[in-house]
Formats: C-alpha cells, structure tokens, sequence
C-alpha cells in the first residue's frame, strides 16, 4: 500500500498541516506503508504567501504550484490513496481532485478542519478571495472515499455530502511532544494565546477584560504568534513563533485563552489551542463556541465563557489561585490523555486506509 499526501504547505510550517497529517506519517511508517507528501506552496512563496503585496512572485509561485499539480497527475497510478488535506490547489475549481477521482478512479481520503466552504481570507490576501472557489468542498466531499472532519459541525456538514465520514479531532502527542506539566507555583503569572495572523483579531474580543484585569492585578499576557499583536495592554509580551521552541514557549503560561466570536466560521474551529493548553496543565478558558463545548469540560479542565463578565471572572479566580490552576491543570491533562490524545486515535486514523 501507499498513500500521496496532497497539502497545500511545506513541511513543518502551518499547524493544521502539522497536527493533521506530519505528526501522524510514523503510524503509516509502523505498518510499512510507504507514502509521498505533496505540498502546493514551496518554502520560497511560504515565506511572501502572507505579506502585503508581492503580487508578482505571488502569481509564479502559484503558476508553479499549479504545475507540479499537474505533473503530479502522473504519478497518481502508483498510490492506493489520495490524501487531501484542505484542498490540491489554493484557488480555481477542483480540477485535481476531480482528475483524481472520475479519471484515475482513485480513492479520495478528504480532511479538513475548518468551515473551508465558507468565503474568510486575510487582509493581506483578499485579492485572491474571488478566485477561492469556496463551493469545491461540496464537491471533493462527494467524490471522496472516505472525509475527515476535525470536529462535530465540519461532520455535520459532510455527511449532506457524503456519508462516508469519520471524525478524526486534532490531536496531541502526549508522549513525546506535549508531555510536561506546567509548574503553577511561579512568581510571575502569565495569561497567553497562540496562533496565527488569521486568528489574531480575536484577540480584540477579549482585551477589554485584560484591561480592566490590569486596572488590578499584575500580570503578562503573552502572546505567540507569526505577527506581532495590535493590543493596547501594558501587560503585552510578543513571542515569535519558532517550532523548535513550540512547548517551551508555551510552558510560560499559567493561564491560556481562545476567545471566539459566535459565528459559523468559528463553528468549525477545532479547539486546538484549548487541547495544547491543556495537554501541558495549563487551565483553557475558551468562548462557549463550537468545539470549545466539547473539548474543555467546563469547571473541571478549563472554563468556557458565555459573557465578557464570565471571562473576567474566571481569569480572575485562576490568577488568585495557584492551587486551582495546578488542580484544573492536571484534570486537563489526564482529559486530553484520554479523549484527544494520538495514542487515542491512532487506530481510527489508520483504518482511513482500509477497504
């Protein structure tokens, strides 16, 4: 058996591509099975792809990626599978996908993990936003063998489509990567978040809550990212994010966030942030949004907040209470270990490749 991994990243640089598929290569490896991954974007273009202007390189590294697309029809006869992650091509319709599906009839293992058929594109990049073709989900859902949806609503949304579906949540490696607990007793209290350019505006809902923390408590509030923040908090503290100091870096944490606005988009948002904060024994308070729901056990591994009261309560009480971040922080652990972990899933990832 072998598998072509079709993604739209280089290797190691985005977290989805990273968590959904990279950190789960070594099981295939395991059973023999030998596989190709396929990215769309080269290093080269990953490096402009979300900085304002460079249009120009942009369109060759586009024509370039849709070209290895193409020669990489050729090579479709030797896989048993066809793994997309996302989408083959950024922008246009699903003429890979479909190629792959009714012309090489190949079986289609389809992964998403966001609200992928809905229209959302960074300032940076709204140019593009016309060209996305956001309808193509509906479509590679259908042709697929197999889809796998990163949380309940993305399932939901599939199985209109397509009643082949699994639901394949993005774990943590407890064993060898998230695998240290958060000493809570520090001098210093740090409130953190981490993500991308894409999710940093959602840290306005929650900044006035941090000012008005501020007014009374000292504390960071850390935030990691690919770009810096625009918040007016004195508490600010900026980290690029580096892979190679992921969990050291998040392990200065005491306390870490995920506010979401109530919308459809954040619907298909996959509670990550929630599930690495709490892997390392770092209490999550998260909006009451989606997958955040199911995956912080509310007053036991985090907090899940329905007002701007609610938050500012809850980060207040853990602030205080060294005793009771140490407390949620142990239970978060032993739930991600048990509901959310790779060696909890391992199998239903696996068994994607089975007939």
């Amino acid at each position: 058996m072998s598998v072509l991994f079709v993604v739209p990243y280089p290797v190691g640089k985005a977290a989805s591509q990273r968590f959904r598929v990279e950190q789960l290569l070594p099981l295939l490896q395991e059973q023999s099975i030998k596989y190709k991954v396929a990215p769309f974007w080269s290093e080269e273009a990953w490096g402009i792809l979300y900085e304002q202007g460079h249009w120009a390189q942009k369109l060759n590294r586009l024509l370039i990626g849709c070209f290895k697309r193409l020669l990489l029809l050729l090579q479709l006869p030797r896989y048993s599978y066809i793994f997309i992650h996302r989408e083959a091509t950024p922008v246009g319709p699903p003429w890979f996908e479909w190629m792959a599906a009714k012309v090489f009839r190949k079986k289609i293992i389809f992964d998403f993990d966001d609200a992928i058929w809905l229209p959302s594109t960074t300032t940076n990049n709204n140019k593009a936003a016309k060209y996305k073709w956001h309808s193509k989900t509906e479509s590679i859902c259908r042709w697929s063998y197999k889809v796998s949806c990163g949380n309940k609503f993305l399932q939901s949304f599939a199985n209109r489509h397509n009643k082949a579906t699994v639901f394949l949540p993005t774990v943590i490696d407890t064993q060898h990567q998230h695998n240290q607990l958060k000493q809570q007793y520090t001098e210093e209290v740090n409130i953190g978040w981490t993500g991308s350019h894409s999710t940093l505006p959602y840290l306005k809902l929650i900044e006035p809550v941090l000012q008005r923390l501020e007014q009374r408590y000292d504390f960071n509030f850390i935030v990691i990212a690919d770009k810096a923040p625009d918040l007016q908090l004195k508490s600010l503290r900026y980290v690029p994010w580096q892979q190679k100091t992921e969990i050291n870096d998040l392990l200065q944490f005491n306390i870490g966030i995920m506010p979401l606005p109530d919308t459809t988009w954040a619907k298909g948002k996959c509670a990550f942030k929630a599930l690495q904060y709490m892997a390392l024994g770092i209490p999550a308070v998260v909006s009451a949004v989606g997958a955040n729901l199911q995956a912080v056990p509310d007053g036991v591994a985090g907090y899940v907040c329905h007002t701007e009261q609610e938050w500012y309560n809850r980060l207040e009480q853990l602030l205080l209470d060294a005793g009771l971040r140490a407390e949620i922080g142990k239970a978060g652990r032993q739930h991600v270990q048990q509901c959310y972990s790779l060696q909890v899933y391992r199998q239903i990832f696996t068994e994607l490749f089975s007939y």
